[in-house]
């Protein structure tokens, strides 16, 4: 259930509101006259939503490849590449 304060609160319980940014791992929803205007979370958060987006974009990328037919990369092939690279360095 999302967490829906007022955007006073931000000003007269900064600590409490970052303390609730940790302890529910989401965001925190803020208001401006009975309508949403902010969003705040913690950095953990943020940077977890990123790695998401990230990685929903690398799995268009790879299902739009398969969808055109593109032949990929078996398994083994993938591991025996990733050693490849490891051993040169």
């Amino acid at each position: 259930m999302p967490i829906i304060k007022p955007i006073s609160s931000l000003r007269n319980q900064t600590r409490e509101i970052a303390a609730m940014c940790h302890e529910h791992d989401g965001p925190i929803y803020l208001t401006k006259n009975g309508e949403g205007n902010l969003v705040v979370m913690s950095i953990d958060h943020y940077e977890k939503l990123i790695a998401r987006v990230d990685l929903f974009g690398k799995l268009a990328v790879a299902q739009a490849q398969a969808a055109s037919g593109e032949i990929g990369l078996t398994h083994a092939q993938v591991v025996k590449k990733l050693r490849q690279h490891l051993h040169d360095k």
